[in-house]
């Protein structure tokens, strides 16, 4: 019998992971992730949870603290690429050193054969793709995890949609009234409210400054530039304005951003770099998606030194530098890359 450790965080994706994972004839071992030093009661809450299911289903689990490395890894990152005028997606930064990188060497050490968690996503072992469930898909975060690591890892969700797991969930008798207590995880774990929350307890960032058109001139005020991502559109002043400006880019050197009309967030080029790619080409032709929730645009790929210059064959908006650009072959998942800058 193969061994599965189940990352579980107490919710009902994760326990009904572990329960599928022990129907299906698996020894299931589960092991929660502390990632945050609170001492609200939170670990406490999730780890009550756990313990439930843990005890319903007769399996023991392990705590890993990686608090640590978490705010090396993901809460620093995001906190300085705010300050550099980037937008950060941490999510895919804890899927790669976290998740799966920490979690699975912890999994590995403890004589388990996989690693399973519950993603909406799925792998054969050499490829991503993505969860039958579009609404719930979480491919796009999983995109730079090494090559290496999915030979281990496990999507019981895969197939299912959202009501199917409520449905398993039910089976889970005296466990399944606090599994269904616990809220959503959020897409940021650490951000409560607004990202602008956290940035504030490390830096300064009301400080007004000038709004620029795309010429340089003054056109207005705003309120500080880390209050704004690329695309927005209100925060600030636009002197005589008669239709809605968007932000285009933020100058951190002197606290200026650049504002112009739609068209002005048209994009057209997309550099990417700190590739993880799962395929060998270095010109192909593929969708790739430029974020989360965006569609997926066809376009050229030619890779050279580390860096992917993208040719869209359709305009794009909003393209933030910072988030990740994500390469699909129909529903596979054949790489990714940070987006370095953009291009009309």
């Amino acid at each position: 019998m193969k061994k599965v450790m189940v990352g579980m965080s107490g919710g009902i994706d994760s326990s009904v992971t572990a329960y599928m994972l022990q129907k299906d004839g698996y020894e299931v071992e589960g092991v929660y992730l502390k990632l945050h030093n609170r001492t609200d009661g939170y670990h406490e809450k999730n780890l009550g949870y756990i313990e439930d299911v843990a005890k319903y289903l007769g399996i023991k689990y392990h705590i890993l603290d990686l608090a640590d490395k978490f705010t090396q890894e993901v809460y620093d990152y995001f906190v300085d690429s705010y300050l550099e005028g980037t937008t950060p997606n941490p999510c895919v930064k804890c899927n790669r050193q976290i998740k799966f990188g920490a979690m699975l060497k912890f999994a590995k050490e403890h004589g388990a054969s996989y690693l399973a968690t519950g993603h909406y996503a799925k792998t054969d072992g050499n490829f991503f793709y993505e969860a039958d469930d579009k609404t719930k898909d979480q491919s796009y975060f999983l995109s730079q995890v090494e090559k290496d690591a999915l030979p281990y890892m496990m999507f019981p969700l895969s197939t299912h949609k959202k009501e199917d797991i409520i449905k398993f969930g039910a089976e889970l008798d005296v466990a399944y009234k606090r599994i269904t207590e616990k809220s959503e995880s959020q897409e940021i774990c650490f951000v409560e409210t607004v990202y602008t929350d956290v940035v504030k307890r490390h830096a300064n960032i009301d400080i007004p400054g000038n709004v620029l058109d795309e010429e340089g001139n003054v056109v207005g005020k705003h309120k500080g530039y880390m209050h704004y991502t690329i695309g927005k559109r209100r925060g600030f002043t636009v002197d005589g304005a008669h239709e809605p400006h968007f932000v285009t880019k933020l100058n951190p050197k002197d606290n200026t951003i650049v504002v112009g009309k739609k068209n002005a967030l048209e994009v057209n080029y997309v550099t990417a770099n700190n590739l993880n790619m799962y395929i060998d080409d270095t010109n192909f032709k593929c969708g790739v998606k430029l974020r989360y929730r965006s569609v997926t645009t066809p376009c050229e790929v030619t890779i050279k030194d580390n860096k992917a210059t993208i040719k869209l064959e359709e305009p794009a908006f909003g393209v933030a530098a910072g988030q990740l650009a994500v390469f699909y072959d129909g529903q596979k998942v054949i790489g990714s890359g940070w987006i370095e800058n953009t291009s009309r």
